[in-house]
């Protein structure tokens, strides 16, 4: 885990000419992270879930890993619920307050500091993170292919908070329903968990190997049904500190 600094930045993209921009990432908000909080360096790993899953009693539960190798790769195919239930799991067995994080604190955690599209600059490069160039071309694969699948987590550089993967290799899911715009959001940092809608769509930040690269942007939203298990959807974890 990484203890992040509190501080404030603003939340979204503006709508300019010549500015890569969603309609949902906006209105622009400062939004002040108050609460101290650590986020997992890396996210959650094969190896830290299959823990879990192996705990539950039941290694059925275990998530696919598409013939791609599990240990130290990020886990897949897992619901919002079962991330959830991971982090319940994680608390019981430590003692300690660990949760999905909001897509405020998220989105704070993969800026770092930065007001740029990337926490890199204004671009992206095939040496800072796991995208595709094109929809379907993975970027820089090589003759065996090897970006078309999932990156060990920590295979790319870190941000300035020393977070790695925050752009790129699975998308995570946080705790926020997806409310297509910023629209009365809070300033707080808090999730959104209400007036959501039925249907109830969640929320996932972070792009993946499959993104192209507009979709890795640290403003980039993106939303499933919870119930959704892919193969490009992961999560990490934030843990309440006193």
């Amino acid at each position: 885990m990484v203890v992040l600094p509190m501080g404030s930045f603003s939340m979204g993209t503006e709508a300019s000419p010549g500015t890569v921009r969603d309609a949902d990432e906006g209105p622009v908000r400062t939004v002040n992270i108050s609460k101290r909080i650590a986020m997992g360096r890396y996210e959650v790993t094969f190896a830290d879930y299959d823990r879990f899953a192996d705990a539950s009693g039941t290694p059925q539960t275990r998530p696919a890993d598409e013939g791609w190798g599990r240990g130290t790769r990020p886990v897949i195919n897992v619901s919002r619920a079962d991330a959830k239930a991971y982090a319940a799991w994680l608390s019981t067995q430590t003692g300690k307050t660990y949760r999905l994080p909001s897509e405020a604190e998220w989105e704070y955690a993969a800026r770092a500091g930065t007001t740029t599209a990337y926490s890199f600059g204004a671009s992206i490069t095939c040496s800072q993170a796991s995208y595709a160039r094109d929809l379907g071309d993975p970027c820089n694969a090589g003759s065996d292919n090897s970006l078309a699948r999932t990156s060990a987590v920590g295979s790319f550089p870190v941000n300035n908070f020393g977070l790695y993967d925050m752009h790129g290799n699975v998308q995570e899911w946080v705790e926020d329903c997806y409310i297509a715009n910023y629209t009365n959001a809070s300033a707080n940092g808090g999730a959104r968990t209400s007036g959501c809608g039925t249907p109830s769509r969640a929320t996932a930040r972070g792009g993946s190997l499959n993104s192209p690269a507009r979709n890795l942007r640290s403003a980039n939203r993106n939303f499933g049904v919870p119930s959704t298990r892919i193969e490009v959807l992961g999560f990490r974890l934030v843990r309440d500190l006193p």
